[in-house]
């Protein structure tokens, strides 16, 4: 892998280029993307002529950059998260239709929740939870969900980093190991006013085809006292759901779905049977040229 004179790899300065923007700074100038990045204004420059030559960037006429198209065409192509997301949304419409509040789907990433398919309401509670968009493990309830399955040196590193304090219901350090363990044992997490004083969050782990979490779906919904259990029911059967969506989805025919491996996955494509056969088996030629 190339790298420039200060030791750092020419792909991570394009990384800390696209890194730059999020989904509350979705439109950025050329010097708010060195400035985000913390490079130097003539790099910036020339990495992001390169990007949007590429279409992972986007110039608008306000002479301001956006993520390019080109990145949601690679992220259509992989099996993980959209697969998972695709699958998932009648499950999480279907919970949404009964609380009326947020309802949203998270994985793991580093030591971040990422929220990859969120549903709500214009008269829901607050909520920081946009599609795409991060919050740390220990703060939400989708996030505490996964990290209590997590590996334990994950655990080591989240306790090592830290995390803000949002409000003083905001989970202490030294209260975290053995709330993850609660988590664990009780097959749900609910975090009362970690994030806005008026917001509570539920969650429940979603297991993979192999048995192991592979997600979390959540709800967000006002933190006034009443009891957690009705929601925890509705996710714990929309969780359900979505594993034997996922089993169905990306185990072959008579497969366990305890065994490890990929061997044997195949990636999910929203469309029939007969629509994959078909294309799998085409040879077309290409029309002929005006001049053949």
């Amino acid at each position: 892998m190339a790298r420039a004179s200060d030791g750092e790899s020419v792909l991570h300065k394009h990384l800390r280029v696209l890194q730059a923007f999020d989904a509350l700074r979705p439109f950025l100038t050329l010097t708010q993307i060195a400035d985000a990045s913390g490079l130097a204004l003539s790099t910036a420059h020339r990495l992001v002529a390169e990007l949007e030559r590429e279409g992972l960037l986007e110039r608008m006429p306000d002479r301001t950059y956006r993520l390019g198209v080109r990145l949601w065409e690679f992220a259509s192509r992989t099996p993980g998260a959209l697969g998972l997301r695709e699958l998932a949304r009648p499950w999480l419409g279907a919970v949404h239709s009964r609380v009326r509040q947020h309802t949203q789907l998270g994985v793991l990433s580093g030591r971040d929740v990422l929220f990859i398919e969120r549903m709500s309401t214009r008269d829901a509670v607050l909520n920081l939870t946009l599609i795409g968009g991060r919050t740390p493990l220990p703060v939400s309830s989708s996030g505490l969900v996964l990290l209590a399955h997590a590996a334990p040196g994950l655990i080591d590193e989240v306790m090592a980093a830290g995390w803000p304090a949002y409000t003083p219901e905001t989970i202490r350090p030294d209260a975290l190991r053995d709330r993850l363990r609660h988590v664990r044992a009780d097959g749900f997490a609910v975090t009362d006013g970690q994030i806005h004083p008026e917001s509570r969050g539920i969650a429940v782990p979603v297991l993979g085809p192999h048995g192991a979490v592979y997600a979390a779906i959540g709800v967000v919904v006002a933190n006034d006292g009443t009891s957690a259990q009705p929601a925890i029911e509705l996710l714990t059967m929309a969780a359900a759901g979505i594993t034997r969506a996922l089993e169905e989805a990306y185990l072959p025919d008579g497969a366990d779905a305890t065994h490890d491996g990929a061997r044997g996955l195949r990636a999910l494509v929203s469309t029939s049977q007969r629509s994959l056969d078909y294309f799998a088996s085409l040879d077309a030629a290409p029309w002929p040229t005006s001049g053949g």
